[in-house]
């Protein structure tokens, strides 16, 4: 990408958009456009088809997405899986009829399988049934994929997609009821020792093993992806690495500088044993994760350190 080039962000606000912004200021992109969400609606058509006649971006990165925990999931489930088939096919399809050169759809590893033989690698997609409860989510992260693979294929345009693993870092979502289970525990952690508390009971016995990616290394991938990668099927973005949930709930616990006991309700369900993305693709093209695990969790708990009474505040 020529660092003149005219970069749309959609989703700038969001976890892993304004991580991208993060990462292209860095490195000296200045002719970036943005829009919140209430400027423009990605899950209307007209304002989509509107918005790229305007401003004729360069290239694409498309981050924005309808997004929650379980519960928000398989509640919402039309919902999710409306909104986010709307905002893909509409960014995807307007990023072609404006010559777009270059587009990144942001994916999920919920795409794949709910058994999938670990680590997951891109050719496990589509070959068994989804998780049940983030299924809808998930169709609608494979249709974006695909709308990307196909119109690459039908049309020779060069529209790649990213899918990332867990991400955590600075912009998570921290709400206790909707959160993931690194920044809902740090969290409990936080809050717990202001208060004084004895314990902090975690779901579960401790043991499932999880892999965890800070959001500025997925950032520094999606930008060596832009300059990198030109094929249409996807790639699994990941650190390569897993840890338990129990070294997970210590690693934090430590961070936070909670002292008290850490509980396991072993009545709670532990969810799949392992989930870990095969990441030797983008290895291979020469990139790595660089942030070490605990410095990644250091620097968000500094961030939700300086944010937690704006996000207290949000509820």
């Amino acid at each position: 990408m020529d660092k003149t080039a005219k970069i749309y962000v959609a989703g700038h606000r969001g976890l892993v958009g304004s991580a991208v912004l993060r990462a292209l200021k860095a490195q000296g992109y200045t002719n970036l456009v943005m829009a919140t969400h209430q400027e423009l609606d990605l899950t209307r058509q007209a304002e989509v088809e509107a918005f790229f006649a305007q401003h004729q971006p360069d290239h694409v990165i498309l981050s924005a997405a309808k997004v929650g925990g379980i519960q928000a999931n398989n509640t919402y489930r039309g919902e999710f899986l409306y909104d986010n088939l709307m905002i893909e096919a509409n960014v995807i399809h307007s990023a072609y009829t404006n010559g777009v050169k270059k587009l990144l759809c942001l994916g999920s590893s919920c795409i794949y399988p709910k058994l999938c033989p670990q680590p997951m690698s891109e050719e496990a997609l589509l070959t068994g049934p989804l998780e049940p409860t983030n299924e809808p989510y998930a169709i609608a992260k494979i249709a974006g994929l695909k709308l990307c693979e196909n119109y690459s294929r039908q049309y020779g345009v060069n529209y790649i997609s990213a899918m990332p693993t867990n991400l955590y870092g600075i912009n998570d979502n921290f709400d206790l009821a909707n959160s993931h289970v690194l920044p809902a525990l740090m969290r409990k952690f936080h809050e717990a020792k202001l208060e004084g508390k004895a314990s902090v009971t975690v779901w579960g016995t401790g043991t499932p093993m999880r892999e965890f990616l800070y959001v500025d290394d997925l950032a520094d991938a999606l930008l060596f992806l832009m300059q990198n990668y030109d094929e249409p099927s996807f790639v699994n973005v990941g650190t390569g690495r897993e840890i338990s949930i129990k070294e997970l709930a210590m690693t934090i616990k430590s961070v936070v500088g909670f002292e008290g006991e850490l509980v396991f309700d072993t009545t709670k369900p532990d969810g799949t044993p392992r989930k870990l993305q095969n990441t030797s693709k983008l290895e291979a093209l020469g990139w790595q994760a660089k942030t070490r695990f605990k410095e990644g969790v250091e620097k968000t708990y500094q961030w939700f350190i300086k944010n937690y009474e704006h996000i207290r505040g949000k509820e």
